[in-house]
């Protein structure tokens, strides 16, 4: 389990009564620390974002391996109910977590009708969006969202989980 991770279990999940289980390291997106955990009944896709230099935002990859080779977007036929990504700058920590059908809306996941994508940005709150695209891209991950500091509210994490 990354560091991060073990921070998130130990301050958040565990207070909340989720049980990390089933843990599976994901050999490629080492860098992302890419794994896949049962999370009490619920299955779980779990990243960290990268800084970038020269945008605003931090990037995140979301992809699988077929079984011909490349990669490919997760589609809507892939058994997984949520998609944690694991910020931090500085010493500011945070985790989105985005149910499946958000990523289906967004256009993220793929669909019959439309391919998803293999990575994309995120804003944590401390990041100032500039374009109207990031502004309007952060706007509705931060329904999704929290940040791990003193005034957390428990009750929020757990309805995160349940959308």
């Amino acid at each position: 389990m990354n560091h991060f991770l073990s921070i998130i279990k130990t301050n958040i999940y565990k207070p909340c009564g989720f049980k990390v289980t089933d843990l599976t390291i994901e050999k490629e997106s080492k860098e992302y620390d890419a794994c896949q955990f049962q999370l009490n009944n619920l299955k779980v896709i779990s990243r960290s974002s990268k800084i970038t230099p020269k945008k605003v935002g931090q990037f995140v990859t979301f992809w699988k391996r077929t079984p011909q080779g490349p990669i490919a977007p997760f589609d809507i036929h892939d058994d997984f109910d949520f998609y944690i990504i694991n910020v931090m700058a500085d010493d500011k920590l945070g985790q989105f977590v985005f149910p499946k059908s958000i990523l289906i809306k967004k256009g993220i996941i793929s669909t019959e009708i439309r391919e998803g994508k293999r990575g994309f940005r995120v804003y944590p709150i401390w990041d100032v969006a500039i374009s109207k695209q990031a502004i309007r891209t952060q706007k509705w991950q931060l329904e999704n969202f929290y940040e791990l500091n003193d005034t957390l509210d428990l009750k929020r994490v757990k309805s995160l989980y349940q959308s």
